[in-house]
């Protein structure tokens, strides 16, 4: 597997913003969304991006996925690890509990969604079918069975515009389309991981019911269910950096 990895990370992970004042990154696509900064976790140096923003200040639309990515690769990053709060779509999985996708659907529109823009004059089609990188999910899942934590080994994750959660009539039909999980922020962001070359593997964080599956309002859901979630992942993130000490 890769030997310098990067942390795409949502809000709320202080812990994850690292201790250095950040490194500012320009790139062809402008600049990312917030300074790149470095962390040990283990014995292992880990760039860490806010993808939102410091300060959480980016929706989802709005965020420069072309320019964050390119940042992390410049800075010697050969994959990336993304963190991802999601409601649950189907059963497979609960409020407070983790995942690790391994298929996608896309619902954006009107985001720069990749690094061939015509603008070098030359067009790549990526192989898209897998869209996780295969070994670093298996690095992820290994980690998180021995660390004890229940993680779900794959799933589809259904990306849609935001800001706003869906509608209880979209959920139902992105359960006909197949998928199990609704965030907003996987893509494109791991196509254009892909086109760079980099291993890109999402944690997937549920932290709700989607709209119309669940007992309790949606925030009311996030704000009981979004600690335990972060503790599984933090627990599977440190399980795996030391396991390549």
């Amino acid at each position: 597997m890769a030997s310098t990895y990067a942390l795409i990370i949502g809000s709320g992970w202080d812990m994850l913003a690292g201790e250095d004042s950040g490194t500012e990154v320009q790139t062809a696509w402008g600049v990312p969304s917030a300074p790149v900064h470095r962390l040990c976790l283990g014995d292992c140096h880990v760039l860490s991006m806010a993808r939102h923003g410091e300060g959480h200040t980016l929706p989802p639309h709005t965020i420069n996925y072309r320019a964050n990515v390119v940042a992390l690769k410049k800075l010697g990053a050969d994959a990336i690890i993304a963190l991802n709060t999601v409601g649950a779509v189907s059963d497979v999985r609960d409020s407070g509990q983790i995942a690790l996708p391994d298929q996608l659907l896309d619902y954006t529109w009107g985001r720069e969604h990749t690094i061939y823009d015509g603008r070098r004059g030359i067009v790549e089609h990526i192989d898209f079918t897998e869209p996780f990188s295969g070994a670093l999910r298996e690095g992820l899942l290994a980690a998180a069975r021995g660390a004890g934590i229940d993680c779900y080994d794959g799933g589809v994750y259904a990306t849609t515009q935001g800001p706003r959660l869906e509608t209880a009539a979209e959920v139902d039909r992105l359960e006909r389309d197949g998928a199990d999980y609704v965030g907003m922020t996987a893509m494109p962001e791991a196509a254009i991981a892909r086109e760079v070359g980099l291993d890109y593997a999402c944690i997937a964080m549920i932290v709700n019911r989607a709209a119309g599956r669940g007992d309790v309002p949606i925030h009311d859901d996030v704000e009981a269910s979004t600690a335990t979630a972060r503790h599984a992942t933090m627990t599977t993130l440190q399980a795996f950096f030391r396991a390549l000490q």
